[in-house]
C-alpha cells in the first residue's frame, strides 16, 4: 500500500518539476532580450579560454566592427518585418562604395579636389542605395516577384557590375585616393566617441520611432501579420512594402559609407562576407523570418552577439571555415528559436 500511495505522489511531483522547467524555459525563449541573455552567457563560457576578449581593446574593437554591420541590419529588420529578404544588401554595399569613390577620389574623380567632392559622394552612396532598393520594392509589389528571388539576382548582377564599374575608372582593383573629410567618417571621433557610433545611433533613433510612433510602423506589423486583413483594412501594401526596400537599400549605402571611409579605399568586394552576419543578426535578435514582430533594440543585441562570437574565435585562432560554419550554425539555431516561439504562441 504504501508503494502504491508513494507512487502516484512520486509522478506528481515529477509531472509537476517537468511543467515549471516546460513553463520556465517558454519563458526565456519568448524573452524580448533572450539574445542578450545569450550574449552574456557565451562571453562568461569564452572569458576564460580567452581572456583577452574582456580587455578595453578588444570591446573598442567590437565596437567598430558592429556599427556598419548594425547600419545595414536595421535596413534588413524593415524587410523581415514585413515577411521579405533583402539579399542584395551586400553587393548595394559594394556597388554604393566604388561609385561614391569615383566621385570623390584624387586620382580623376568627378569631383575629385572640389569642395564639393565629400557632399557628392555622399549623396551618390545614398542614391545607389535608395534606387537599388526602389527596384526590388517596385519587382516585389508591382510585378508580383518573391523578394528572394529578386534580391539574389539584384546580389549577383550588382556584384559584377561594381567589378566592371571599378575597371573603367582605376588601373587597380580598387579607387583610392578619397578626402580626409570623409575618412574621417569611418576613421575619427568626436566627444571621444567614434564618429561611425554617432551615425549608427542617428540612424538607429530614427528607425526605432518609425516603427514604434508612426502609421506608417503601425502598418508594417500588420501586414507581417496577416497581409490581406492589412489589405482589407485600408492599409497600402504595395506601397509599406517597396519603402521597406528603399530603407534597406539606404541603410545599405550608410553602411558602406561606414565600411569604404575605415578603409580609405572604395572596392568592388565590400562587405562580400557579412551577408550571413545581417541575416543572423536580425534573426537571432528576435526579428520573425515569417514578419509581423521585430525591433531595432533585438537587432542590436544580435549584432553584438554576433560580434562577440566573431571575436572569439578570431582571438582563438580559427580558420575562415571554421568562422563561417559557426555562423551557419548560429543562424540554424535562430531560426529553430524562432520556429519554437511560433509554436508557443499559437499553443498559446
Amino acid at each position: 500500500m504504501a508503494l502504491r500511495t508513494g507512487a502516484p505522489g512520486s509522478a506528481a511531483t515529477a509531472g509537476s518539476g517537468s511543467a515549471l522547467a516546460r513553463g520556465w524555459l517558454e519563458r526565456v525563449v519568448l524573452s524580448e532580450y533572450l539574445v542578450f541573455y545569450l550574449t552574456i552567457a557565451y562571453f562568461l563560457a569564452v572569458w576564460p579560454i580567452v581572456p583577452e576578449i574582456a580587455t578595453w581593446s578588444s570591446a573598442y574593437n567590437m565596437l567598430t566592427d558592429m556599427l556598419p554591420l548594425l547600419v545595414v541590419a536595421i535596413g534588413q529588420t524593415f524587410v523581415l518585418i514585413v515577411a521579405g529578404i533583402d539579399l542584395s544588401v551586400t553587393s548595394i554595399i559594394a556597388m554604393a562604395s566604388v561609385v561614391g569613390a569615383s566621385v570623390m577620389t584624387s586620382d580623376g574623380g568627378y569631383l575629385g579636389g572640389s569642395a564639393l567632392a565629400v557632399p557628392a559622394g555622399i549623396v551618390a552612396f545614398l542614391v545607389i542605395g535608395g534606387l537599388v532598393g526602389w527596384f526590388n520594392g517596385f519587382c516585389c509589389t508591382r510585378l508580383g516577384m518573391p523578394p528572394i528571388i529578386v534580391t539574389l539576382t539584384g546580389l549577383m548582377f550588382l556584384s559584377g557590375a561594381a567589378i566592371w564599374y571599378t575597371t573603367g575608372h582605376s588601373e587597380t582593383s580598387s579607387i583610392a585616393g578619397l578626402p580626409r573629410a570623409f575618412v574621417l567618417i569611418g576613421q575619427g571621433s568626436a566627444y571621444g566617441l567614434p564618429n561611425a557610433l554617432w551615425v549608427a545611433l542617428a540612424v538607429g533613433i530614427v528607425a526605432h520611432l518609425l516603427l514604434s510612433h508612426t502609421v506608417f510602423g503601425r502598418w508594417l506589423y500588420a501586414i507581417g501579420i496577416n497581409r490581406k486583413a492589412a489589405e482589407i483594412s485600408g492599409v497600402p501594401v504595395g506601397t509599406a512594402i517597396l519603402w521597406t526596400f528603399v530603407i534597406s537599400g539606404v541603410c545599405a549605402a550608410i553602411a558602406s559609407i561606414l565600411f569604404t571611409g575605415r578603409l580609405e579605399t572604395g572596392t568592388p568586394v565590400l562587405g562580400q562576407r557579412i551577408l550571413l552576419d545581417i541575416i543572423a543578426a536580425v534573426v537571432i535578435g528576435g526579428t520573425s523570418l515569417a514578419g509581423g514582430k521585430g525591433k531595432i533594440v533585438w537587432t542590436v543585441g544580435g549584432v553584438l552577439f554576433l560580434v562577440v562570437i566573431d571575436m572569439s574565435l578570431k582571438l582563438l585562432g580559427m580558420s575562415l571555415f571554421v568562422v563561417f560554419a559557426v555562423k551557419g550554425a548560429v543562424i540554424l539555431f535562430a531560426a529553430g528559436i524562432d520556429a519554437m516561439r511560433q509554436r508557443i504562441v499559437m499553443r498559446g
